[in-house]
């Protein structure tokens, strides 16, 4: 206590105070004298206890406080009664907590962001593989229709690995947040339609049947832009499910509470534990029959859970499986 400077000049000014008083009350009488000096000797020893009692306190504060600055596992401060000082030790309790909790968050982000790493570098390393195979097959000088075949073949490598890394951009920005939603009325039809466009020849070439039931007027609050890229991904998923000669059926309801697209194939489904993981990053089902990444349906539950949506899958009791799409209103 007696670091403290203003703790001192009150120790000094009270024991002036003090020997004047009872030399004052000594000059008029022995017994004042006397009640004078244990009076305050009575008020030092109380002032005395009381003082030290709250710079303890303080100085446990103080400890935990240099506990949680060194990242110490455990932490806890004691609860003392009601007064200036309990106020204190909560809001820095408060402030403690916080601190750790951000710091817990931190510290799980960079352990994510390890595993994301090494995930992405997983995943290049096979078509990487592959084109480096191509290109010693292609030092060999294979004949004309071979040849056409590799490059072909390393065509769709650097088209499948340009789409990882794409898709990989758009879900560190969105992980960020550093993507504005440009929220709006959308027209469920015009927005089912754009997702389609690009993906119109594909089905053809692959002869997938594709109906749609939705009627005009549906509206839904988004992005229209990024809600079509979302629900792109899950037709590429049905379309891969769904295979040659597939079905691809997408329709939609709305009801007082919600807004719901549903996008359904004819594949093989999912297994129940699949359906658990279905929308991790780098999971793909069993029953898929391309060589995808598993990032798709990470990148649209991202894209639609930011705007307020969910979205989930489920086996169709008649056969393959349904992406649900909602949007309470």
């Amino acid at each position: 206590m007696l670091r403290n400077k203003e703790y001192r000049h009150f120790a000094l000014c009270f024991a002036l105070i003090a020997g004047v008083s009872i030399t004052l009350e000594l000059m008029l009488s022995p017994g004042a004298g006397l009640y004078a000096a244990l009076s305050a000797a009575a008020y030092g020893i109380v002032f005395y206890r009381f003082t030290r009692a709250r710079y303890r306190s303080i100085a446990e504060i103080s400890e935990q406080i240099d506990l949680v600055l060194h990242n110490a596992d455990y932490l806890f401060i004691s609860e003392s009664e009601e007064g200036e000082l309990s106020i204190l030790q909560s809001e820095i309790t408060k402030m403690t907590l916080r601190i750790r909790e951000q710091n817990a968050a931190l510290k799980k982000e960079k352990e994510n962001l390890a595993d994301s790493l090494a995930d992405i570098a997983h995943q290049l390393r096979t078509p990487l593989t592959s084109v480096n195979l191509i290109l010693s097959l292609l030092e060999n000088k294979p004949e004309e229709s071979e040849r056409g075949e590799l490059l072909r073949e390393a065509e769709e490598l650097l088209v499948r690995m340009d789409w990882l890394i794409t898709s990989l951009l758009k879900l560190s920005r969105l992980d960020a947040g550093i993507v504005s939603f440009q929220s709006r009325q959308t027209d469920v039809r015009s927005l089912v339609n754009a997702a389609l466009r690009p993906l119109l020849i594909p089905m053809e070439l692959h002869s997938i049947d594709l109906q749609i039931d939705i009627s005009e007027g549906i509206q839904i609050w988004g992005d229209a832009d990024w809600l079509a890229e979302a629900i792109r991904n899950i037709l590429k998923n049905c379309m891969e499910s769904a295979g040659d000669q597939g079905k691809i059926e997408i329709s939609c309801r709305d009801n007082p509470l919600f807004t719901e697209i549903a996008i359904h194939d004819s594949g093989a489904g999912f297994e129940e534990k699949e359906l658990r993981s279905l929308f991790q990053r780098f999971c793909r089902g069993k029953n898929s029959r391309a060589a995808g990444y598993g990032i798709g349906l990470a990148l649209c539950r991202t894209i639609i859970t930011r705007q307020g949506g969910t979205v989930f899958a489920e086996n169709h009791p008649e056969d393959g499986a349904v992406f649900f799409i909602r949007f309470p209103k």
